[in-house]
């Protein structure tokens, strides 16, 4: 087979799941819509956790939709059918829905779990192309997808359907998120670890503060300013009024054009510093501080409270050093 060959196989694949995704948001402004919003107003008024189950495939997407959901505020794990039937039904409570994946909806494995469901009155959402299947008769909402060719040429391997399962699931989740008011600082609670948690960590979590600030009074020289700022890590320091509050920021950048221009180091330091330094609050989103700090090409910002008082500084290596990036 030519690179060609392959080329336009990879190719195909993509635009054949591409145009089930795109049958599948076409649906949405049609039958579909109105059985979504109503799994999602179940959703919202759910007293339990939201199970999901799934069989081969279906079981996969299943599991990772459970985790979106989990991680953006509704409760949800996943149940595996086959071991429902053989003691694992006991994590389903009647406080709880059941969410079941099966795109012909005839998967024998779900046949303890939907029954189980009946008899206790637990609310039970298909997600299916099969409306008159075993599953989507028996749910109480049946969301019921287009049939769209499978991207395997053979039209067995789950392909297309499996795409257009997961981008539901993902739909039904944001559309939880946005209902619920879910906050990035609500998101970080369930992301503390890797990149994701770094970036959702605030500059009052990450900041030096007050013990470590570089800081001089309004009436300091430019040779204490300079001892000072040498005397800590920063490659600036801060100037305070009488009141407390950030006046001005001497950086490294400052003192060499004071320099350049022939300024004597006991001139006063106002005559050199920065009048109106960047600055941000202790709440300030990780993610935000980076895209300052390369917006304006800096490497150092103070943190202070709303009546302009430092309470610490951020460089930019403790942004780095977290896994900020």
């Amino acid at each position: 087979m030519s690179q060609a060959e392959r080329m336009a196989i990879l190719r195909g694949t993509v635009a054949l799941e591409a145009a089930g995704l795109q049958a599948l948001e076409t649906a949405m402004g049609g039958p579909l819509g109105p059985r979504v919003l109503a799994a999602v107003d179940l959703l919202l008024g759910l007293q339990g956790r939201l199970i999901l189950t799934g069989m081969g495939k279906s079981g996969h997407i299943a599991r990772k939709i459970a985790a979106t959901l989990a991680s953006t505020g509704t409760p949800s794990h996943y149940v595996h059918p086959a071991e429902a039937s053989h003691g694992d039904l006991g994590m389903v409570t009647r406080q709880d829905a059941v969410m079941a994946l099966s795109w012909s909806g005839e998967a024998p494995e779900l046949a303890a779990i939907i029954a189980y469901t009946r008899r206790f009155a637990v609310p039970l959402i298909a997600l299916t192309a099969g409306e008159e299947s075993a599953l989507g008769s028996a749910a109480d909402i049946c969301l019921t997808m287009p049939r769209m060719a499978e991207a395997c040429p053979h039209g067995l391997a789950p392909t297309t359907s499996t795409t257009m399962t997961l981008a539901l699931g993902d739909a039904i989740a944001m559309a939880l998120l946005e209902a619920r008011g879910f906050s990035p600082q609500d998101f970080s609670e369930f992301h503390p670890g890797g990149k994701l948690g770094a970036r959702l960590r605030r500059a009052r979590d990450l900041m030096h503060g007050a013990d470590e600030l570089p800081l001089v009074p309004l009436d300091a020289t430019l040779a204490e300013a300079v001892v000072n700022m040498t005397s800590r890590r920063f490659g600036v320091t801060g100037i305070t009024a009488a009141d407390g509050t950030l006046a001005g920021m001497l950086t490294d950048g400052d003192v060499r054009r004071a320099l350049q221009k022939g300024v004597a180091m006991d001139s006063p330091v106002v005559s050199v510093m920065t009048a109106t330094p960047r600055t941000t609050a202790p709440e300030t989103l990780a993610a935000e501080l980076l895209a300052v700090m390369n917006e304006a090409r800096i490497t150092s910002l103070f943190v202070v409270g709303p009546d302009r008082v430092p309470v610490g500084i951020l460089h930019l290596h403790d942004l780095l050093r977290a896994g900020v990036v």
